[in-house]
């Protein structure tokens, strides 16, 4: 931006200042995670921001006990969630969808000059069945009274000084409580409370959401600034049409980014076909072995289907830079649903399915999407949206300027500068980069960027040739 020049009336010295120099190109995220699930807990249709695993608890409540049986709709949010802090996310853009309206628990408290008034209604801060755990006292021989909350090792109390009312009690649970919100019912000035009684339970948890819900979660996250898409639960024959959709949306409003779907089974016939050719998408399988904190007893392994082992290297995906391949990079599963032969193996990798195998450990066996042509490698396809994505972020500040030969240099530095940072960090070995304008293109405010690429790849294979003497 050029300071501007004052009126040249009086004798002096004028400067003007043209920074168009001094524009280069911020910081640019790689590895946001964004992901749609059902939960028991926690806003609906609403986009939350992640930090860490305990931040998921917190917000969308723990999953339900893992059941494959037929008909069976766990609970996917949170565990989905499980698997990509547990994979190395650590930036995470959460949507909770259901299927239905999500019910929230209720509890009455009870004038006590007439203890058929409820005088201020209780309601649990999110709907679900999460808090129908909670349990509501009121000890009216306490000194003072106390009325109190519990779930599990949490508690809140609110104490019933002489003169207040239940306004004075519902400010107090509204300013302080974690799990209601209060509202007075019979009016200001009403009795304190006698005691408290459950009202309705929690409902509707809305775990038998559908495709329709899954494109409503990943519309919301459209806008976000997310890198890596995981459909929690869901498999690709059930929601990769709808995965893919989502992606080409996003890549046409330039904010490009990766899907990562799970298998619907481990059976190789399957798998094949499930997800048509598209270099944005990453096909996971098998699914993985991983402990349920909802199990009860000394054995508390459970078989996850595909879907999470989708998330789980959807984690490990978002620790690497964008040219650092998957390729035999290790990830955090307990063990696999399935231990695939190297027959088997060769097959999937033809079928274009990222695989996780047992060597040294559990890893990748070969970073790949399911596109067959110039974007089989996983990093390259990163490589290309992180120089998009820059190149958006260094053009930007000069829309609007003079579309003349000073200005299109400025640009093509900034771009220039932006570029051979990324040769410097072994993302590209080279690139050939040029900024023009016909006199008809600088009429009608066209600057023509004009790159070639040339992204560096990974190594898939090590060919050793030994003589012996």
């Amino acid at each position: 931006m050029s300071e501007a020049i004052g009126e040249m009336i009086l004798p002096g010295t004028y400067i003007e200042v043209r920074a168009e120099g001094l524009i280069g190109v911020g910081g640019i995220s790689t590895g946001n995670i964004g992901v749609v699930g059902t939960a028991n807990r926690g806003p609906v249709d609403t986009v939350v921001i992640l930090g860490s695993y305990s931040e998921a608890l917190d917000t969308f409540g723990s999953y339900d006990k893992w059941s494959d049986a037929a008909g069976a709709t766990p609970l996917t949010l949170t565990r989905t969630l499980e698997q990509i802090f547990k994979g190395g996310g650590s930036t995470v853009y959460a949507v909770r969808v259901a299927d239905g309206t999500p019910k929230a628990a209720t509890w009455k408290v009870q004038d006590s000059a007439n203890p058929a008034v409820t005088i201020v209604l209780l309601t649990a801060t999110s709907a679900g069945t999460w808090a129908n755990a909670i349990t509501a006292t009121f000890d009216s021989a306490a000194t003072p009274p106390t009325l109190t909350l519990a779930l599990g090792k949490s508690k809140e109390q609110y104490t019933i000084d002489a003169g207040s009312d239940a306004d004075d009690l519902a400010a107090a649970i509204n300013d302080g409580s974690r799990l209601v919100t209060a509202s007075v019912t019979a009016g200001s000035g009403a009795k304190v409370p006698a005691a408290v009684v459950t009202g309705d339970a929690g409902a509707q948890d809305g775990a038998a959401a559908t495709k329709t819900q899954l494109a409503s979660g990943l519309a919301l996250l459209a806008t976000e600034e997310v890198n890596i898409v995981v459909a929690g639960g869901f498999s690709a024959k059930d929601a990769g049409a709808t995965m893919l959709a989502h992606l080409e949306a996003t890549e046409n409003d330039g904010r490009e980014r990766i899907g990562v779907i799970g298998a619907s089974a481990d059976a190789l016939a399957t798998i094949a076909g499930e997800v048509s050719s598209n270099a944005r998408m990453v096909l996971v399988a098998p699914g993985i072995l991983a402990d349920d904190a909802a199990q009860s007893g000394s054995n508390k392994q459970v078989k996850l289907p595909a879907a999470y082992a989708a998330a789980l290297v959807a984690g490990r995906m978002s620790t690497l830079a964008p040219h650092i391949s998957l390729t035999n990079k290790d990830v955090a599963a307990d063990g696999l649903r399935t231990y695939y032969t190297r027959a088997q193996q060769k097959q999937l990798l033809n079928n274009h399915v990222l695989v996780l195998f047992k060597n040294l450990g559990l890893r990748v066996l070969k970073g790949i999407t399911t596109d067959d042509a110039a974007f089989k490698q996983i990093s390259v396809r990163r490589i290309v949206d992180y120089a998009k994505k820059g190149v958006r972020i260094g053009s930007n500040p000069y829309i609007g300027r003079l579309n003349n030969a000073r200005v299109r240099a400025a640009l093509k530095a900034t771009l220039d500068g932006f570029l051979s940072s990324m040769i410097l960090d072994e993302m590209l070995i080279a690139y050939q980069l040029d900024v023009s304008a016909t006199r008809s293109q600088e009429i009608n405010g066209i600057a023509l960027v004009t790159m070639t690429l040339q992204p560096t790849f990974s190594i898939d294979f090590v060919k050793v040739i030994m003589t012996l003497s």
